[in-house]
Parts: C-alpha cells; sequence; structure tokens
C-alpha cells in the first residue's frame, strides 16, 4: 500500500526518510519524467538503483511510483552497491522496461537508462562567503574588465550542478576571474568532478574552489595538480578547509613499499561497467610470470583474502585503494605505484589514479 506523504512537505520532499544531515534536503526524484517513459514504452517493469547514502529512499520512492503506475506494473529495487554512474546494475537494466539511477549524471548517454542527479537545495553562497579568506583577496580598485583580478578556478559535484552558474556569478560579481571548463568524455559538465576524474580542474589558476561535500573529490584534485591550492567550500556540513595531502601521501608511500617484497601478485579486473581497465590488467600479466589476473565486480577485503597472494594491483575504481586500502591486510597499489615496486619508476613519481578518457 502507497503512504500518503506528509502534507508539510511537497511532493519529492524526501526529509521525513531518516536520513540525518546538517541542513534539510528537498529532493526532485523527477516522477513525472518517469511515468511518461513507462507511458511511452508500455512498460510492464521499472527498476531503481540508488547510490549507498541513498539506498533508504528507496521504498518510499517505490511507494509514490506504486501509487501513480497502472496496474499490473512492477517496481523493483537494485539492492547492488552502486558508487556511481559507472556502477550500473546491468543485471536489472536487462530485465526491466525501464531503468532509473538516482544520485548520478549521465556517464554514458542510453535510451534506456534515466538518470536523475538528485540536485541538492542546499545555499552554497554562505558558505563561499566563509572560503573568500583562504583565497587572494581582489584589490578594491581593479579594473573589472583587465586581468588584474585574481584568478580562481571553480569546480563542484553533480549534487551541486544546479547552482554553478550562481556559485561563478557571485565570484565575478566579487572581483575574480573565474576559470572554468568541462573535462573529458566521463564528465557530463563544465566543472563538474568526479571521484576519479578532476580534469574540469586543468585550468589556469593558482586556486580551485571546490564547492561540496566530503574531501575525498578535493583531496584527489590536489594530488593530481600539486601546484594548486584546493580550499573546500561544503554547504551541507558548513566547513571551509583546505586539501592537505600529507596524510594520504604517506599512506600511499606505505604501501607502495610494502608491495616491493610481494612475490605473487593478484591483478583485480574490475567487471562493473565502466570501471575496467582490461588492457592495462593483461598487459601487467603479460610482463610478470607470478601475476594472476582476477575477475570480481565487488573487491573486498574477504574476497581477497582467499587467494593467499602477496599483494594486490587494482585496475578497477581508484577509490578501492585510496578509501578501503588499508582495511584489506595485503598492500593494494595501483598500476602506476606497482611500477614503483617493482623498481620500473622511482617514488618520487608517484601520483594520484584515476580514470582519463575511458569508459
Amino acid at each position: 500500500m502507497s503512504r500518503e506523504p506528509d502534507a508539510e512537505y511537497a511532493a519529492g520532499d524526501l526529509r521525513s526518510t531518516g536520513m540525518s544531515l546538517k541542513h534539510d534536503r528537498t529532493w526532485d526524484y523527477e516522477l513525472d519524467r518517469i511515468l511518461r517513459a513507462v507511458d511511452e514504452r508500455a512498460a510492464d517493469t521499472v527498476g531503481l538503483q540508488f547510490p549507498e547514502g541513498l539506498k533508504r529512499r528507496g521504498p518510499r520512492v517505490a511507494d509514490d511510483l506504486r501509487a501513480a503506475l497502472p496496474d499490473g506494473v512492477d517496481v523493483m529495487i537494485s539492492g547492488k552497491p552502486c558508487y556511481g554512474a559507472c556502477d550500473l546494475d546491468t543485471y536489472l537494466m536487462r530485465r526491466t522496461d525501464v531503468f532509473v539511477h538516482f544520485g548520478h549524471s549521465p556517464m554514458k548517454e542510453s535510451e534506456k537508462i534515466i538518470y536523475v542527479p538528485l540536485f541538492s537545495n542546499v545555499e552554497v553562497t554562505p558558505i563561499m562567503r566563509e572560503a573568500l579568506a583562504e583565497l587572494p583577496a581582489p584589490a578594491p580598485d581593479a579594473d573589472p574588465e583587465s586581468g588584474d583580478r585574481p584568478a580562481v578556478g571553480l569546480v563542484t559535484t553533480a549534487q551541486h550542478m544546479n547552482r554553478f552558474d550562481e556559485m561563478r556569478s557571485w565570484l565575478e560579481a566579487r572581483g575574480y576571474r573565474v576559470q572554468t571548463r568541462r573535462g573529458d568524455e566521463r564528465l557530463t559538465h563544465e566543472g563538474q568532478v568526479l571521484g576519479c576524474n578532476y580534469a574540469s580542474a586543468d585550468v589556469d589558476a593558482d586556486h580551485v574552489l571546490y564547492v561540496g561535500g566530503g574531501k575525498f573529490h578535493p583531496l584527489g584534485l590536489a594530488m593530481e595538480h600539486p601546484d594548486t591550492e584546493v580550499v573546500i567550500a561544503d554547504p551541507v556540513n558548513n566547513v571551509v578547509s583546505v586539501a592537505d595531502t600529507e596524510t594520504f601521501v604517506k599512506q600511499r608511500y606505505g604501501a607502495v613499499h610494502r608491495a616491493m617484497d610481494a612475490e605473487e601478485w593478484g591483478v583485480i579486473f574490475c567487471t562493473k561497467i565502466g570501471q575496467g581497465r582490461w588492457e592495462t590488467a593483461r598487459e601487467i600479466v603479460r610482463q610478470n610470470d607470478d601475476a594472476y589476473l582476477l575477475t570480481m565486480d565487488e573487491v573486498t577485503p574477504d574476497r581477497l583474502r582467499n587467494f593467499g597472494l602477496d599483494a594486490y594491483v587494482n585496475t578497477g575504481c581508484p577509490r578501492i585503494t585510496t578509501d578501503d586500502g588499508p582495511q584489506f591486510d595485503r598492500p593494494m597499489v595501483t598500476p602506476q605505484e606497482y611500477r614503483i615496486a617493482i623498481g620500473e619508476e622511482p617514488l618520487e613519481a608517484l601520483e594520484f589514479d584515476t580514470f582519463h578518457g575511458t569508459w
């Protein structure tokens, strides 16, 4: 039975679903768009996929859909882990007429998939105002038409892209020369960054302002652009900070040093669509008789422990290495860190692992 939404909230407002955030968020999950797709395709089945932090919203979205859909249309929710637009539940997608992926912008266009990015309603200018203290101050008498204004790069995540033009105009009105670009084909929008791709930050500026939640994105950005100061303006948790890579670099150096003693290697190829670097994985195995190609969709410490190898090279999502690496009981390194560990590259060459131009 469908649950009636609280009268206090408008349709699509999911604040009553148990999420605990610093600020209330109102989400538009584009119910009308999904219903139109069902009607146009005479669909009998609808599949819904949510990232990990939004899965608890799934049953409520399904309730609202089922209340509006014709009788006989089934709604199914993916239970597979989901960490990005590259992490589609292809099994469910093949078995539904309409497949809806929530929380991310499109990485690859498809008529079968409806992407609902779930833009945030949180105001961004208050935290941006606090972040100005970390940016070079424009000269009070600087000519707005001249090149004397300080250059600042601007990036954000998919959830805040609906306010990107507002962010840029706000900075320009305060005397900044805002530098933005769209990165490669993995990125949908100008100024957008992913956890595995920071090409939009490749701009002519010594400072980049990241507006968004968490520290992983700006940390990766700072690693990939070591000569750039990355200022973090987090509008959800209301915090301003500067990305500091020192602790992260020490962690990666430690993993590489431990991997130098490895005799047998597991080379992981992730079978999730959008996360595979097949040629990279095969090349490592071809050149090392003590390396073994392991295919898997979900990379966890327990699954790798069963193989009993000395170290692992992750050619899948870079976040497996950077976020989860310390949880593994054997060294987990990136393809470039592997080359360092076997002596093909110097330790000083260590770089942050990213996906560029890869689907």
